[in-house]
C-alpha cells in the first residue's frame, strides 16, 4: 500500500458528486403537477435547446397519462435526440448555426402561427437554444450569424451579452416566438443554464418578450472588438421589440442550484461537509480559479470557512478569452489553472464539468485532478503552465487519462465545479 491510498478513491468520488447533478437536472418527472388544462382545441409542443429531446419526452409521457394527446417539433443538438412518439425531434449545430437550425426555426414559427384561440401551445426550452433555433432577422444572413458567434465566442464575453446580441440579430428570440401565438395559452417550461436563471435569458428568450436596446448590442460587438458590416448594423436598429405573448406561464424545471443541491446532499451521505460558494459564478476561467485556490487553501491551512474533509460546490458560467492555439472549453482551463494554483502535493482533488457533456467544442464533458498530478505530469514531460498559457488544457488531461467523458447527458444547467478537501 503506497502513501497515496488514502487519496484512491477521490476520483470516484468526484464523479459521483458530478453524476448525481447531473440526474438531478433531467426533466424526467418534473412536468407532474405542472401540467395546464387540456385545451378544446390542438396541443402543439414546440422547443429547442441540448435538453430538448429529453424535455419533449418527458412531456409526452406526463401529458399521456393526463389523458391529453400532442403534436409538434423540437430541435436539438446534433447526436443529442432522444425517443419521442408524436413530437419530431430535429437536430442542428451548436454553437454556430448552421442551415438546418434555420429551416427548423422557420417551421416551429409556422406551427406557432397556426395556432387559434382554441389551442395550447407549450414551449421547452434548454441551453443551447440560441444557437439552435436560427433565425436571422430581416436585412441578416446566417452567414452573418456565423460570423459574429464565433467572434463572440472567442472574445470572453459572458453569456448574457452574447445572449442579448442573439436576440438583436433575430427574427425568432426576444420573445418573438412568444407574440407569435396570439390568442392561444402559451406555457413555457425551462432548464436553465445562465447564472442568475432570468428565463428572458434562458436560449435568449424566445416566448419572453425582453426590451433590447439596439445601441446596446452594437456597444458589446464594439467592446470585444466584434467588427459588422454597415448592413447588419442597420439591421439590428430596425429589429424592434415585441409585445409579449397575451396568455404565458412560465416553470423552471431544473437550476444550477437543483444540480448543487443534489451534490451537496451526496457529499453528507459520504461523510463530507458541503459549501455551495454560489451557482452563478461568472468571471474568466482562470482567475476564477484563483479565487477558489485560495479558498481551498484556507480550508487546508486555518480550517476556514469550513474544516476538511469538505467539498466545494459551485456553479455558473465562466468564460476563456482566447489567446493561445491549443484545445480545450473552459472547465478544462478552469481546473488546470486550479491545480497550478493549489501546487503539487495538496490534499486538494477537484472535477470541473459542463453539465450538457460538451466542454466548449471538445468531445469531454470536463475533466479531474487529485493529488497526483504533477508527478505524471513530470513523468510524461507535459509542462502544464505552458498548456494553460496557450488554451490547451484538454491535451494536458487527455494525455494524463483526466478527462471527464459523458456522451451527450440530454440536459444543461452549465458548469459543475466541485473541490474536495481531505483531512491531512
Amino acid at each position: 500500500m503506497d502513501n497515496r491510498e488514502p487519496m484512491s478513491n477521490d476520483p470516484e468520488i468526484l464523479r459521483l458528486l458530478f453524476q448525481t447533478g447531473l440526474e438531478a437536472a433531467l426533466p424526467d418527472g418534473k412536468f407532474d403537477g405542472r401540467l395546464p388544462a387540456r385545451p378544446s382545441g390542438r396541443t402543439i409542443v414546440l422547443g429547442a435547446g441540448k435538453a430538448s429531446a429529453r424535455m419533449a419526452a418527458a412531456f409526452e409521457e406526463a401529458w399521456d397519462r393526463a389523458g391529453g394527446s400532442c403534436e409538434g417539433l423540437v430541435v436539438t443538438r446534433y447526436n443529442h435526440g432522444a425517443k419521442t412518439r408524436r413530437i419530431e425531434v430535429v437536430e442542428a449545430a451548436h454553437p454556430v448555426p448552421d442551415q438546418a437550425g434555420v429551416d427548423a426555426a422557420k417551421r416551429v414559427l409556422a406551427l406557432a402561427q397556426s395556432a387559434t384561440a382554441d389551442d395550447l401551445v407549450v414551449c421547452l426550452i434548454s441551453g443551447g437554444a440560441s444557437a439552435l433555433l436560427s433565425l436571422p432577422a430581416a436585412g441578416i444572413t446566417l452567414e452573418d450569424k456565423q460570423t459574429i458567434n464565433r467572434a463572440l465566442l472567442r472574445s470572453g464575453a459572458p453569456i448574457g451579452e452574447i445572449n442579448l446580441v442573439r436576440k438583436s440579430l433575430s427574427a425568432i428570440k426576444g420573445g418573438r416566438l412568444g407574440a407569435s401565438v396570439g390568442a392561444a395559452q402559451l406555457v413555457t417550461y425551462l432548464i436553465s443554464d445562465v447564472p442568475g436563471d432570468d428565463p428572458s435569458s434562458i436560449g435568449s428568450g424566445p416566448t419572453l418578450s425582453d426590451i433590447v436596446d439596439p445601441e446596446t448590442a452594437l456597444g458589446i460587438l464594439h467592446r470585444y472588438r466584434v467588427t459588422v458590416p454597415d448592413h447588419v448594423i442597420a439591421a439590428i436598429r430596425a429589429n424592434t421589440t415585441v409585445a409579449p405573448a397575451r396568455r404565458s406561464v412560465v416553470h423552471m424545471l431544473a437550476t444550477p442550484k437543483m444540480a448543487l443541491d443534489a451534490a451537496a446532499k451526496q457529499a453528507k451521505a459520504l461523510g463530507l461537509t458541503p459549501m455551495i460558494l454560489g451557482d452563478a459564478i461568472e468571471g474568466e476561467a482562470r482567475e476564477v480559479a484563483r479565487v477558489f485556490a485560495g479558498i481551498a487553501r484556507s480550508v487546508v491551512e486555518h480550517a476556514e470557512p469550513l474544516g476538511p474533509p469538505c467539498v466545494l460546490l459551485s456553479g455558473g458560467e465562466t468564460t476563456v478569452t482566447v489567446h493561445g492555439n491549443g484545445r480545450g472549453g473552459r472547465n478544462a482551463e478552469f481546473l488546470l489553472a486550479l491545480a497550478l494554483a493549489v501546487g503539487n502535493g495538496s490534499r486538494i482533488s477537484a472535477i470541473a464539468g459542463d453539465t450538457d457533456g460538451i466542454d466548449g467544442s471538445e468531445s469531454n464533458a470536463g475533466a479531474w485532478f487529485d493529488g497526483s498530478l504533477f508527478d505524471e505530469a513530470e513523468k510524461r514531460g507535459i509542462d502544464l503552465a505552458a498548456c494553460l498559457e496557450n488554451n490547451d488544457a484538454y491535451t494536458a488531461f487527455e494525455a494524463l487519462d483526466r478527462l471527464v467523458v459523458t456522451g451527450p447527458t440530454l440536459t444543461n444547467v452549465n458548469d459543475f465545479r466541485c473541490i474536495l478537501i481531505r483531512s491531512a
